[in-house]
């Protein structure tokens, strides 16, 4: 069943939320997440929460468009991040509701207004840049030039707010593998399933995914506990058997370069594999027999 997700937000402590909530629950909202943030602050963990919490069908409701950003770019981003999830999104005070065709194509116009901004912005900056290089000037920033940390640690908030934006937009894809298998199944063991369909993921790349989504409350610690140990040997196999499930064609040597990059050790404690190790490795077991 489809929900209406408020998100509700104001400026300063001192103001309330409280005209915006009740707005939004006479609209039908039955969650609604609340913030005190500028608008020009596009690291704000409840609008996160809020998208995160949208499943297919349902819609984020806001009660005014400056209420969930403040430049059009903002705006279509955070729709193409619901869009991503199968939601919609709906503005009480305006024109734009993605589930009619009048908010559809009043959202087109301020995509093509977007992009418009976008390439304004672009060419002046490539002129300034040119006039400033002319006058001897050095681009790109001071403050990173000259390993400021205020400035050093500002860039990096900011990327790890796009990353974020990243993973939110395709979690659905991966969060629920993840959920079902920690912490029963040791991280290689859940990168081979995830991959099973074509995918990329690395190990290292998958912890740090799951351990920002815990950090900002979007996920369970326990998905980052301690799996239950294996004898090397075993853990070597099952992450080998992985591998051959999710490419039947994959061979012995890149097997073998793929359990050592995973720092998985052979039973005599090698780290280095060869193609006749990895062989004897996947030989069947009467564990096997008794299985089939």
């Amino acid at each position: 069943m489809s929900r209406l997700i408020g998100y509700a937000r104001v400026s300063t402590g001192e103001q309330t939320t409280a005209s915006q909530t009740d707005a939004l629950r006479a609209a039908g909202c039955s969650d609604l997440f609340t913030e005190h943030a500028s608008g020009a602050d596009r690291e704000r963990p409840e609008l996160a929460r809020a998208i995160a919490a949208t499943r297919e069908g349902d819609v984020l409701v806001v009660t005014r468009l400056d209420r969930l950003a403040r430049s059009v770019q903002h705006l279509l981003e955070v729709i193409e991040q619901l869009q991503a999830r199968g939601a919609g999104f709906r503005s009480l005070g305006d024109p734009i509701d993605t589930s009619t065709p009048q908010g559809v194509f009043t959202l087109q116009i301020l995509g093509a207004v977007a992009e418009l901004e976008r390439q304004l912005i672009a060419a002046r900056t490539r002129a300034g840049l040119k006039a400033a290089i002319s006058r001897g000037a050095r681009p790109g920033n001071p403050g990173v030039r000259e390993r400021l940390p205020e400035a050093i640690a500002k860039i990096t908030k900011a990327r790890a707010a796009r990353h974020l934006d990243q993973l939110l937009a395709t979690v659905d894809d991966w969060l629920p593998t993840v959920r079902q298998m920690r912490p029963q199944h040791d991280w290689a063991t859940v990168v081979a399933k995830l991959n099973e369909g074509g995918g990329s993921w690395r190990t290292e790349r998958l912890l740090r995914a799951v351990k920002l989504l815990v950090a900002e409350h979007l996920a369970e610690p326990a998905l980052l506990g301690r799996a239950p140990r294996k004898s090397a040997n075993r853990r070597a196999r099952d992450a080998a058997l992985a591998m051959r499930r999710a490419s039947p064609t994959i061979t012995l040597q890149e097997i073998g370069r793929q359990l050592q990059a995973m720092a998985i050790p052979s039973a005599r404690g090698h780290l280095t594999w060869s193609a006749s190790m990895v062989a004897q490795l996947l030989k069947p077991t009467a564990l096997d027999a008794v299985k089939h």
